[in-house]
């Protein structure tokens, strides 16, 4: 199966620079928070461009846009997809790269070659980014996996202070009928996304093919001292929690750092109590971003952290607690799935190499009920989650020609 899969440039970069128009922010950026009438409309827009290809199209019950094209033999569906609600501001092709690449897909498979002996989807999920949510974690493709607890109505609130089922019915959405989303005839997922990071670039390759994706845990931090007089209290019977905070997180990032790639370890918030200039602080609340792949190095990882928090608090007589956030273990991409896209790839005279995610996805969540593998396609400068990221056209193009000749492997 040598046939070269023809891409229309042009296609792609109007579905791409169409879609950025809900809820475009500034000059490249996009806000398009889930539920809102911005992402609404992207979502009617994608399954305005799936019924145009010919698509069989249907909503679910938490807002996931679904686009079928049937099989002659039925039985599982091979799914792909991602989805299209933004960071506040997010950039243009985050999630949306990984659904119109997943419908021109399609819509190439149906045109250079008929009908497919197994039966294609393209998704669009909803709240993938809980930029809206915090708690949401993946609302749209925890839905099809059946992971949404009835009392996740009430507990996952918005930032603004509205349960995400109050949202949902605000919307016509019937959030009771959530399970009615749960999805068993799914047999394989690939999600095309963005790298989001530099290591395609770096190498000038505009592909790769993920063989899986890192575990990740997220601590919260407590660490409790004692407010004093930042002038009269000598150094030498200080228990400055800013201090211990300081030396925290300062080691654990060098952790990440010894332990090399991929290992990666990130402070990305604080609270001070009671944060002012001349006081010693009573309490620092942070969190520690840790994550690795690999599921004997994240346990070594973690562990290094741990030890480490419990060493520092009792050397400088703090008091700490912790609890966790996100947890979620390593996702290793199906071996078979990965092969079969190397070799798409590689029939396609597309350059790549095979690379590990650092970033969580639908994929997750996918992989509870399906077997998964990414692609990711060429980050400018490896930013994302901005509205300065930019995946060029011919780099885009070249990721949905692998997609579209794995498709074929897979479908026809």
């Amino acid at each position: 199966m040598t046939n070269e899969i023809r891409i229309d440039p042009a296609l792609v970069e109007n579905y791409i620079m169409t879609l950025a128009q809900y809820g475009a922010h500034g000059e490249t950026g996009v806000w398009r928070p889930v539920y809102s009438p911005a992402w609404f409309a992207a979502q009617d827009q994608i399954a305005t461009w799936c019924e145009d290809a010919g698509l069989m199209v249907h909503r679910d019950a938490v807002g996931n846009v679904w686009g079928r094209l049937e099989g002659a033999e039925g039985g599982k569906t091979i799914l792909s997809g991602s989805h299209v609600d933004s960071q506040l501001p997010g950039g243009r092709y985050d999630g949306v790269l990984g659904v119109l690449s997943a419908l021109v897909a399609l819509k190439t498979l149906k045109e250079q070659f008929g009908a497919p002996r197994r039966t294609l989807e393209v998704v669009s999920f909803c709240e993938e980014e809980s930029s809206r949510f915090s708690q949401a974690r993946h609302w749209g493709s925890r839905a099809v996996a059946g992971a949404i607890e009835p009392e996740a109505l009430e507990s996952v609130i918005s930032y603004d202070g509205e349960p995400i089922g109050q949202v949902m019915r605000d919307v016509g959405l019937d959030p009771d009928r959530i399970a009615d989303a749960k999805r068993d005839d799914i047999d394989i997922f690939i999600e095309l996304h963005i790298e989001q990071g530099p290591l395609l670039e770096e190498q000038g390759i505009p592909v790769a093919v993920v063989s899986g994706i890192t575990g990740i845990r997220h601590y919260h931090i407590d660490l409790q001292g004692r407010a004093d007089h930042a002038g009269a209290r000598p150094m030498d019977l200080r228990r400055d929690p800013m201090a211990g905070a300081a030396e925290i997180i300062s080691t654990a990032v060098e952790t990440a750092h010894r332990m090399g790639r991929p290992a990666v370890t990130t402070c990305g918030m604080m609270h001070v109590e009671p944060n002012a200039a001349s006081i010693v602080p009573e309490k620092v609340r942070f969190t520690i971003d840790a994550r690795h792949p690999n599921p004997d190095q994240r346990e070594l990882l973690y562990a290094r952290h741990e030890a480490m928090f419990k060493e520092v608090a009792s050397r400088r007589d703090l008091e700490i607690s912790w609890t966790l956030g996100a947890e979620q273990p390593p996702r290793p991409s199906d071996p078979e799935l990965v092969s079969l896209f190397q070799q798409a790839a590689t029939d396609q005279n597309v350059p790549f190499i095979t690379m590990q995610s650092g970033a969580v996805h639908d994929a997750n969540r996918m992989a509870d009920i399906s077997r998964m593998v990414m692609l990711f396609v060429q980050s400018k400068d490896g930013r994302s989650h901005t509205p300065a990221e930019f995946t060029s056209v011919e780099h885009a193009v070249e990721g949905i020609r692998v997609l579209t000749a794995g498709l074929r492997r897979l479908a026809y």
